[in-house]
């Protein structure tokens, strides 16, 4: 299990470079090229679909108590002290992106996507630091 938790961090953190590379035009290309967004919105759910996986995998891995959402999934790291609950409690969040991702993303706007969204890529990043920390890897 502990080979597939750090292929997981491995694969998440691939998608963070491709994401980051994508950064830069972001403003310009969003609304003019459909490959670019539709490129953009695939590796933002892949990042965020694949933090909620790892969390699971690190639950199941740990054998802490079964959750009952994504939402929670996060939010049980910070109960048992892998990730600090602060950072749990506002984390968490990304499962709620990642379900507006795969049933309303006919409806994403583009300066939330370009302004906010892209802003937050270091907090997966410091959640993968805190797995590595926490599975010693």
């Amino acid at each position: 299990m502990l080979r597939r938790i750090e292929s997981k961090i491995k694969s998440i953190e691939e998608i963070l470079e491709i994401l980051d590379s994508l950064k830069g035009e972001c403003k310009q290309k969003f609304l003019t090229d459909k490959i670019y967004q539709g490129a953009l919105l695939h590796y933002l759910y892949l990042a965020a679909d694949s933090s909620i996986a790892l969390a699971e995998m690190v639950i199941k891995y740990k054998n802490l108590k079964r959750s009952n959402s994504y939402y929670e999934s996060i939010d049980l790291l910070g109960e048992s002290g892998i990730i600090p609950p602060n950072f749990a409690y506002e984390f968490a969040k990304i499962a709620s992106f990642r379900n507006f991702l795969a049933h309303h993303y006919e409806r994403v706007d583009y300066k939330e996507i370009c302004e906010k969204t892209l802003s937050k890529l270091d907090d997966i990043g410091e959640y993968l630091g805190y797995i590595t920390q926490a599975m010693e890897l």
